[in-house]
């Protein structure tokens, strides 16, 4: 078979399979509007539920001369057969890493030169071997309402090494052999850029069609330095190849997966949105209870949760515990000429049962004391107590709160927190009986130590 012949039958066999792969990405998904998904792989589920690893075999045609124009050492190319290999790692769903190994020959003539001779050369045909590394972009596709995309349009990019042996005939038709010359094969870095469209025939089959320019560091790959050691050679190779991607058949091909579709669906994925459903009831039901600790029935200040005397009468003055501050009565006549006794600093503190709040008697006693720090500049230790109700550890815990309470006030009256210690002593040292309710009351008290 010749070459003409053998181009032909690579031709029609690209077309027939064209019209394969275009009649395949028309029938063979449903819109995305589908009720139900063909796949419970999920876009942020990550790779391990794909199949990335594709094999892929491909054929074609190389040129000296690019679809892109530029320079050539020749006047007319020769369309000769080339050959590769590739393997595939899809990274994500629109790119991957290829690593491909390419064959084939290149070759050019001076047919259309005068005298069919340029620089001295009639023609050139170079044998090579190439090994390149190169990323995989899908950069668009026209597939988007469907569940799967079936039409991929891809460009690629990399680096490699080529092997080739020039061979060209000179003006007096003798051939000048590198391989003989040299002794060796040439190798130099070649840089392939290319682009082309990927139809899916099945999950794990597609047809690719693709043009690869490649840019070669060297100016011998047509024999000849005909326009001086700057002009790098180049050369182009249209394609067209199968290819297969391995893995079982329960998982996607990564390749095809379309994350419009599959957001959309695990969006709305019936576990999902009961998960959502029931975060929402847990959100309501902390609101809900944060409700309730704010709730104030009888308005007096105090959330119900803490309110030790409910259903107080509006305007009621209370204490910390909700229930209500019993003044003393005051003879109006005497009011005139008679003043209070200031508040002795440094008295005891009294608190409530089971309590860390400060009654609001104990104001003028903390503001006394306030006020002599303040101006004497001393410090001053506060010992908490408690009674005897409850377990030891607790009462410890009871006794320096009270005593925190207490320097919490003063602090924020304008006394160094520096000046201000604090002991916690539990149930221990009382100055009354516990047995009795009022020896109780005077052993929950904070002392003042100087």
């Amino acid at each position: 078979m010749n070459y003409s012949t053998l181009k032909k039958t690579v031709a029609l066999s690209f077309v027939a399979a064209l019209a394969v792969g275009m009649a395949k990405a028309q029938t063979t998904d449903a819109p995305m509007t589908t009720s139900s998904s063909t796949t419970s792989a999920k876009v942020f589920g990550g790779r391990g539920q794909y199949n990335t690893f594709s094999l892929g075999a491909n054929v074609g045609i190389v040129s000296p001369f690019l679809g892109i124009g530029g320079t050539n050492d020749f006047t007319d190319f020769k369309a000769e057969l080339g050959y590769g290999l590739s393997l595939r790692d899809q990274l994500a769903h629109s790119f991957g890493l290829q690593l491909d190994v390419h064959g084939g020959k290149v070759a050019g003539d001076n047919s259309s030169a005068p005298g069919g001779v340029k620089n001295g050369v009639k023609s050139f045909e170079t044998k090579f071997w190439s090994g390149t590394l190169s990323g995989t972009v899908n950069v668009a596709t026209i597939d988007y309402i469907r569940r799967k995309n079936a039409v991929n349009f891809f460009i690629t990019g990399g680096a490699g090494l080529l092997w080739y042996n020039p061979t060209y005939v000179r003006t007096n038709g003798s051939t000048v052999d590198y391989k003989a010359v040299l002794g060796r094969d040439v190798k130099e870095l070649i840089i392939p850029v290319g682009a082309g469209v990927k139809f899916r025939l099945s999950d794990a089959l597609a047809l690719n069609l693709g043009y690869t320019v490649n840019f070669l560091d060297a100016d011998n790959l047509d024999g000849v330095w005909a326009n001086g050691p700057s002009n790098k050679d180049k050369y182009s190779y249209g394609y067209g190849g199968l290819e297969y991607t391995f893995g079982p058949k329960s998982k996607p091909n990564l390749d095809w997966v379309n994350p419009v579709a599959m957001m959309y669906d695990e969006l709305y994925d019936a576990e999902l949105r009961r998960e959502v459903a029931a975060l929402k009831g847990r959100v309501s039901n902390v609101e809900s209870a944060v409700n309730d600790l704010k709730k104030d029935s009888d308005g007096d200040g105090v959330s119900d949760q803490f309110d030790k005397c409910p259903n107080t009468p509006a305007g009621t003055v209370v204490d910390g515990a909700g229930c209500e501050i019993h003044f003393p009565k005051v003879d109006t006549t005497r009011a005139a000429t008679a003043t209070a006794p200031a508040a002795s600093a440094y008295s005891n503190i009294q608190f409530d049962f089971d309590s860390s709040v400060l009654r609001t008697s104990s104001y003028p006693v903390l503001d006394a004391t306030s006020a002599d720090l303040r101006s004497s500049s001393s410090s001053v230790t506060l010992n908490g107590y408690a009674s005897s109700e409850g377990t030891a550890a607790h009462n410890l815990r009871l006794s320096k709160d009270r005593a925190n309470s207490v320097k919490t006030y003063l602090v924020n009256s304008g006394v160094d927190a520096k000046r201000i210690k604090v002991k916690g002593y539990g149930e221990t040292h009382p100055i009354a009986d516990n047995s009795t309710e009022e020896g109780r009351v005077l052993n929950r008290r904070v002392e003042f130590k100087k």
